[in-house]
């Protein structure tokens, strides 16, 4: 071992460090959280737009793109908060415990990972488009469009693996500034590109929802660029270096959180697929407005990100030190805080759905399918914003087994009561979305008890030591 290795952690950490492990716990999560949320807030403009434009080519190039939404989402969560978060928890621990060496050689594992991962998940899904989005209910033109738009954008989704692996890495280490600037900085590109090609503009042709797809995926590959530039030359606290040599501890130290948080994310976003399922069986109309409805609930996962990859970095490092009663208060802080965050983005979708689904539709079932969703399941968001925070606590402990279990049950009473609710009441589409209701606060229970206490004190379920 390192001299590095051996050094107390507190000694040697440098300032940003020493804040993590004995700065004030809530101070010091906005402080690392703000940076990602101006990343969500930019990228969640980015998504708000390219509905926009995508809705103008009209209601089967929106049902289209709700076909291919949740799998985007998945590719999204997978590389930057599954794979991603394995990746922040392993270099977290690695600095928390004073190992810098480790974390540099962490770093070029974590670089090998995403490539091969990010490679099969093009290949995949690019060859098994039509069959996926067809078994989601997807037929006609709204199928064609979701099978366009699908493999224009999974031409470069290797580099989305990319650019959410080295930002995991630079967030791991405590720098939330670095991929922040990076991913924000491309957004007002993207804003630019994406209506050229879809819409056609100078020498460019009007590619339609291939367009859409293919603006993603050039931005994420000058992304990834980018942040290879900063890692090579050590701007972000932890250097990508050539000649280390790949060692299966490390491997290991990245996917045995990585490959659970991605396990996890795969049941997250079948419960996506689930309730749309459901919803495809009334109307194609129905299924593009709960596409429109179901991208709020998903803008609760880019908040509650932005403080989840704070509260990795800030758990993993002060479990690395030994400090796991601050671990176990920052998670509680972290939920707090990601409660009243996503509880006000759902009430306000609730009481106002329909400025929302105006500004992409004026198909009127559409409209009202989104509005019921958002009435009905908006407000219980705050329930999804503790599960995920929790999730991300769990993460940065390294320990995945009740975020599993708490997305396994989302996902049995997403099934079974959408199952139970298509037979006796087929088509009753506010009965589903209170199935909705149900399945998130399932999953806001299961996570939160690996972190209560008994009284008078001591772990109720032990997590950390």
């Amino acid at each position: 071992m390192s001299q590095a290795a051996t050094a107390p952690a507190s000694a040697r950490a440098p300032a940003r460090t020493q804040r993590i492990l004995h700065g004030p716990v809530l101070a010091t999560l906005l402080a690392l959280a703000a940076p990602n949320l101006v990343v969500m807030l930019a990228q969640a403009t980015a998504n708000f737009l390219e509905s926009y434009y995508v809705g103008l080519l009209g209601v089967d190039a929106l049902a289209g793109a709700a076909l291919v939404f949740p799998l985007v989402m998945l590719m999204m969560m997978m590389s930057a908060g599954g794979i991603g978060g394995g990746i922040s928890s392993a270099i977290a621990r690695a600095l928390g415990a004073g190992d810098h060496e480790r974390a540099d050689a962490l770093a070029l594992h974590a670089a090998v990972i995403a490539t091969v991962l990010g490679l099969l998940c093009s290949a995949l899904v690019i060859l098994f488009a039509r069959p996926l989005y067809a078994l989601l209910g997807g037929e006609g033109a709204a199928l064609d469009a979701a099978v366009a738009y699908s493999s224009a954008l999974f031409s470069g989704v290797t580099f989305l693996w990319l650019m959410n692996g080295l930002s995991a890495v630079l967030r791991g280490a405590g720098n939330m500034r670095a991929p922040a600037w990076v991913l924000t900085g491309g957004v007002p590109g993207l804003l630019v590109l994406s209506p050229a090609l879809i819409f056609g503009v100078g020498p460019l042709p009007a590619l339609g929802i291939v367009g859409a797809g293919l603006a993603l995926a050039i931005y994420y590959l000058v992304a990834t660029l980018i942040l290879l530039a900063v890692l090579v030359r050590g701007h972000g606290g932890v250097r990508l270096r050539r000649g280390v040599a790949l060692r299966r501890d490390l491997f290991a130290a990245i996917l045995g959180v990585g490959l659970w948080s991605s396990l996890n994310t795969v049941l997250s976003n079948l419960c996506v697929m689930a309730a749309t399922f459901f919803v495809a069986r009334t109307s194609m109309e129905a299924l593009a407005g709960f596409g429109l409805g179901i991208r709020i609930e998903y803008l609760q996962i880019p908040i509650v990100f932005g403080f989840g990859t704070a509260l990795v970095a800030m758990v993993g490092m002060n479990l690395g030190a030994g400090q796991a009663h601050r671990a176990r208060r920052i998670a509680w802080t972290g939920a707090a805080v990601a409660f009243i965050a996503t509880e006000a983005v759902g009430l306000t979708a609730a009481f106002f759905p329909e400025p929302w689904l105006r500004l992409f539709t004026d198909d009127a079932e559409a409209i009202a399918t989104g509005a019921l969703y958002l009435r009905t399941v908006a407000p219980a968001y705050g329930f999804l914003g503790v599960g995920l925070a929790l999730y991300f606590a769990s993460q940065g402990a390294g320990r995945m087994t009740w975020p599993l279990l708490g997305s396994a049950v989302r996902l049995g009473i997403l099934i079974a009561g959408g199952s139970l609710m298509a037979w006796l009441r087929p088509g009753d589409l506010a009965a589903l979305c209170a199935v909705m209701v149900a399945a998130l606060i399932g999953i806001a229970l299961v996570n939160g008890l690996p972190w209560l206490r008994q009284l008078p004190g001591g772990p109720l379920l032990k997590l950390v030591p």
